[in-house]
């Protein structure tokens, strides 16, 4: 058999067994899952009409669940991929990654399965809080097949990006509770974004914050695909962030694996 073949068939063998853990343990999964919904909620129904005071143009409600929907979607991006950091410290802890390192499988597969696994997840997140923001109201005005390709593909890519962060973030952290702290930046940093009002809206020192960092390119772009407005420069600076997450996260993931267990 050749070496890609193995591979393919042993990351197909580890896919399967993550999806089955997950399966077994829906606790952390629905816990995930939950969390987004009840901030599109809460941020719709309670915080609303304050929230869209901040946005131009802003008449009444339907206008904000049009604009905040974007930025709970890379949030739940954020949180569902925090599910890998939890899975992968508890295999290292429990000692399952050692048993894997002295089997004759392909190393990389192990990996692998957890990364496909976590954008399997994070893209069934996705479609469940999509349409609880359909159900709530939200309307994609205009928005044409290829532009809805792309807001997935954008999708696929962040979540790729994000999941060999904590991937690596699992790997080196002593059990599932320090991974679940370590993931935490996951979480905040879409609040700190232009996720819920935009930047011309926060405070002077605060803006670079939140337009230099890696979800606020992502939600705008999001947002132009879904509702028609512009993108600008949002678009590459989200492609490049997430190519160089991904990068660094496979580097650190791979470098983290492969390092001899003390």
């Amino acid at each position: 058999m050749s070496s890609l073949a193995l591979a393919v068939r042993d990351s197909s063998t580890m896919l399967r067994r993550n999806l089955l853990h997950a399966r077994r343990y829906p606790s952390l999964t629905l816990n995930l899952l939950l969390t987004p919904v009840v901030l599109l909620l809460l941020f719709v129904y309670v915080f609303g009409d304050a929230m869209s005071a901040g946005i131009a143009g802003a008449a009444d409600r339907s206008v904000y669940v049009a604009y905040v929907v974007p930025g709970i979607l890379m949030m739940t991006i954020g949180g569902t991929v925090v599910g890998s950091a939890v899975s992968v410290a508890m295999d290292m802890s429990e000692g399952i990654m050692a048993r894997f390192r002295t089997m004759a499988i392909h190393r990389g597969s192990v990996l692998i399965g957890h990364v496909l696994g976590s954008v399997l997840q994070v893209i069934m997140s996705v479609v469940l809080v999509g349409a609880v923001a359909v159900a709530i109201g939200f309307r994609s005005h205009g928005a044409t097949v290829l532009e809805w390709l792309a807001a997935f593909g954008l999708v696929t890519l962040v979540a790729l990006a994000l999941t060999w962060i904590a991937v690596g973030m699992g790997l080196v952290s002593p059990n599932a509770e320090a991974a679940s702290n370590n993931a935490l930046p996951l979480i905040l940093l879409p609040l700190l974004s232009s996720a819920f009002v935009p930047i011309e809206a926060m405070p002077g020192w605060f803006q670079p914050v939140a337009e230099y960092q890696p979800f606020t390119p992502a939600i705008e772009t999001l947002r132009g695909l879904l509702l028609g407005s512009g993108i600008g420069h949002n678009g590459w600076l989200a492609v490049a962030w997430c190519l160089g997450l991904s990068a660094l996260g496979y580097v650190w993931s791979k470098a983290s694996f492969g390092r001899d267990p003390k």
